[in-house]
């Protein structure tokens, strides 16, 4: 049965293993997170999957003749719709192989396209999406621009029922791009109103950040009591989430959970979600979340800090990591976490579905706001009983005294709330 008679689309997923790649990863991590990205697609189903080593790739279809035949036979008895591969994949090597093996091809970048745009929500989120898909394509005359009629986002990159093609040249790419940049010069002015109106609030920003299906939505509905999303899904959650939490014993913050980083992210992508990520580079606290139980941590981490650091984000920025999910931990492998993560000062170990772990957490993030706060002594005259109500309301006044000139405050207070306390 194909795609129109049960309404799915019959995927094989491609590894290229390629040797003289300098950044070559491990082929089975590799080929599984290719898997994985697949399985994100709900009208995806994945029929085979291989890691295909490539000592030089080839300029015209990527692999050579004899594997190039190979694969279309394994593709043809397995009833393939579409192949997926793993890396990036040039017009003329798309066209030539959809040519030899007669499916549609899509590359890495395009799937992570078509994923982001299945999980678009906000109006922001979904411009993003259209404008690095339409930067991605203008790459790619070679093929006809396709859209998907359909319920779901989706760039019609995949393929299915009721698609329709249209031409698309450089110009009319060009002229979508500069209205949806418009559109989204709208978008970003309202959400930099909403960022003016919380700098007013002297809450401090927390922001989750990690690679895809690290565990930050459940980490951040955990702490939160919010109701993000959380699927053992890369990408499950796209746009920022924002939420208030008490801490224990100290203030108020603000946690924001973002969308999930991944190697070889697209660089349309990096560009266009920049917004989106701005959160993060006017966060007072980053956490970085990790999934230490993953065999690839290392490696993922890696990633994460490249990318924080292609945004802009400062080696000086607090921050330290969380090691999420230990409750898949087992043996010599637990105990080596625990007395890894007891001896640093810079990790947490938890699990965000026990909740073990979580309370330490807590506190190091206040430990680590409080850190930032000074003691002063000010005082107020009596007649100034708008400020220190607002005061009191922070909850940032230590000791209070009566005098002849006004009240007598001891004061422990963030550079923000001092900022918003002097604008008053």
């Amino acid at each position: 049965m194909n795609e129109h008679d049960k309404g799915v689309t019959r995927a094989f997923v491609l590894h290229p293993d390629i040797l003289n790649d300098r950044q070559r990863r491990d082929a089975t991590a590799g080929l599984d997170e290719a898997v994985a990205l697949a399985e994100a697609l709900p009208e995806l189903e994945v029929v085979g999957a291989q890691a295909v080593r490539v000592r030089k790739p080839e300029p015209g279809q990527l692999f050579g003749s004899g594997k190039v035949q190979e694969l279309g036979e394994i593709l043809h008895d397995l009833e393939v719709d579409l192949v997926l591969i793993d890396g990036p994949v040039s017009p003329v090597q798309q066209r030539n192989l959809e040519k030899a093996w007669k499916v549609k091809l899509l590359d890495r970048t395009g799937l992570i396209l078509e994923i982001f745009s299945d999980r678009a929500r906000t109006r922001e989120g979904v411009l993003q999406v259209e404008m690095a898909a339409l930067s991605y394509q203008r790459t790619r005359l070679v093929r006809a621009w396709t859209h998907l009629e359909r319920q779901r986002g989706g760039l019609g990159f995949v393929g299915g029922p009721g698609e329709t093609q249209i031409e698309a040249d450089r110009r009319a790419i060009d002229e979508q791009l500069v209205r949806l940049k418009r559109q989204l010069e709208k978008v970003v002015k309202t959400r930099e109103l909403h960022r003016s109106a919380r700098a007013k609030i002297p809450y401090p920003i927390v922001a989750l950040v990690g690679y895809t299906n690290a565990g930050k939505s459940t980490l951040f509905n955990r702490l939160t009591g919010a109701d993000v999303m959380v699927k053992d899904m890369l990408f499950a959650t796209l746009d920022p989430t924002m939420r208030g939490v008490k801490l224990p014993e100290g203030p108020e913050i603000i946690m924001s959970d973002t969308v999930g980083f991944i190697s070889d992210l697209p660089t349309q992508l990096v560009a266009s979600f920049r917004a989106t990520l701005e959160e993060v580079l006017a966060a007072d606290l980053i956490l970085h979340v990790r999934d230490i139980s993953h065999e690839n941590s290392a490696e993922q981490a890696r990633d994460v800090n490249e990318i924080l650091a292609s945004l802009g984000v400062e080696d000086d920025r607090p921050m330290f990591e969380v090691w999420n999910k230990i409750d898949l931990l087992e043996g010599d492998q637990r105990n080596q976490i625990d007395l890894l993560s007891q001896s640093s000062e810079d990790v947490s170990a938890v699990s965000s579905i026990t909740g073990e772990g979580l309370s330490d957490l807590l506190e190091e993030i206040t430990q680590r706001l409080d850190g930032k706060k000074s003691v002063i002594e000010l005082v107020l005259p009596y007649s100034d009983g708008r400020k220190r109500a607002w005061l009191f309301e922070q909850e940032v006044v230590e000791n209070e005294e009566h005098i002849e000139e006004g009240a007598k405050l001891t004061i422990r207070w963030t550079p923000k709330q001092e900022k918003r306390f002097r604008d008053l």
